[in-house]
């Protein structure tokens, strides 16, 4: 099976603008969640991490909308560090994202032309025609793991020959529509959210774009690989998760068998602690099955929020670069543990030989993903 390498990658949040930003600053403790007053996106205040409503992303706007240049921004700065050829047949595009242009049902009339400028089709064809893409681009819409099923997509495609290279982006915004949902389910948080901690009560929301371009040439290779990827589905409930865990457990088993390594071989979890009750409780438990509590575990929704389709690609670039740099990122909010069973939440920075990572992520409907980065 061919090795699908991590060649060039980009974050843009309100925390930065390039990966490397992003991870001096977490390194910082600095967070871009606060608190909003309530305005056009909700009746009450909320924290989140949200981008300033005025702040351009590229030049050259096309009436390309704020979800669109998010896209078209993150990949033209990772294209900058890498050599790949968007116009290259053996170049896929693949876009993550749970809402896309979604906010335009809050502001638009509902006749043929919003139902065809709204379609994630619709963007994927602009985005593609910005960077002169010659494949169909393709997209992933599968609720909180969107992220990593993209980069999993991917990898699949580079494995089988089928690509040489893959630019994998992820994005979200968020409005009042999206907002309403969480708050709907009484899963917004009063304050910045508290992961694994003993007191948490619910997740803040984040915009931003993340991009991670693969390749399967090994002269593209920077360091870190994609090694291995698997998802399960716990069919347990529409917005609730599994109560024991054990379909998370099996994509973390299926993913560590891919990518041919045993449990005790991996270094850190980058988990997707939501700061929710139910998440933080099943993440636990799936941890434990695969025999992993000692194993050190963060999250990083206390910096950036939760992201949506962007988050697991956000949050395996971070990943990448704590195996780089050996570091591991602290939890930001966690205190004092409070689940039912043991985990080993990272509330400081630690600095360690890091050879393997394990990413984790869960959403609605009882979806699960996990993938392991290889130094």
């Amino acid at each position: 099976m061919k090795s699908v390498f991590i060649v060039a990658d980009n974050i843009l949040s309100p925390v930065g603008g390039t990966s490397a930003e992003n991870f001096d600053r977490l390194t910082q403790n600095i967070s871009g969640v606060k608190q909003h007053a309530g305005g056009t996106r909700s009746d009450v205040p909320f924290y989140a991490s949200l981008f300033n409503d005025d702040q351009q992303f590229v030049a050259d706007q096309n009436n390309h909308t704020k979800f669109e240049q998010l896209l078209i921004a993150s990949i033209s700065d990772a294209l900058k560090d890498s050599e790949i050829d968007c116009a290259d047949k053996k170049t896929i595009l693949i876009i993550s994202t749970t809402k896309g242009n979604i906010s335009m049902l809050e502001t638009a009339a509902d006749d043929p032309e919003l139902n065809n400028r709204i379609a994630l089709s619709t963007s994927a064809t602009l985005v593609a025609g910005h960077f002169g893409f010659v494949n169909q681009p393709l997209i992933v819409s599968h609720a909180c793991i969107s992220g990593l099923v993209a980069l999993i997509t991917g990898m699949r495609l580079l494995q089988t020959g089928q690509y040489e290279n893959a630019v994998v982006v992820g994005a979200d915004v968020i409005t009042k529509f999206v907002l309403s949902g969480f708050q709907s389910f009484q899963a917004i948080s009063a304050a910045p959210c508290k992961p694994f901690d003993a007191t948490r009560d619910g997740i803040n929301l984040g915009e931003g774009a993340g991009t991670v371009i693969l390749s399967s040439n090994p002269k593209y290779a920077n360091g870190i690989k994609l090694a291995g990827g698997s998802i399960s589905n716990d069919a347990n409930h529409i917005s609730g998760p599994s109560k024991t865990g054990e379909e998370l457990f099996y994509a973390i088993k299926g993913a560590l068998k891919s990518a041919g390594i045993e449990p005790e071989a991996i270094d850190f979890i980058s988990a997707h602690g939501t700061a929710t009750i139910y998440n933080d409780e099943m993440e636990a438990k799936a941890i434990n099955l695969a025999g992993m509590e000692t194993i050190p575990v963060n999250s990083l929704k206390g910096y950036f929020g939760h992201t949506l389709g962007a988050s697991g690609i956000i949050e395996t670039i971070i990943a990448a670069h704590s195996l780089q740099q050996n570091v591991i990122i602290p939890t930001k909010g966690f205190n004092k543990l409070g689940l039912s069973q043991s985990i080993n939440v990272s509330h400081e920075l630690q600095y360690l030989p890091l050879t393997n990572c394990l990413k984790t992520a869960s959403g609605f409907g009882g979806c699960n993903a996990a993938i392991v980065l290889t130094k």
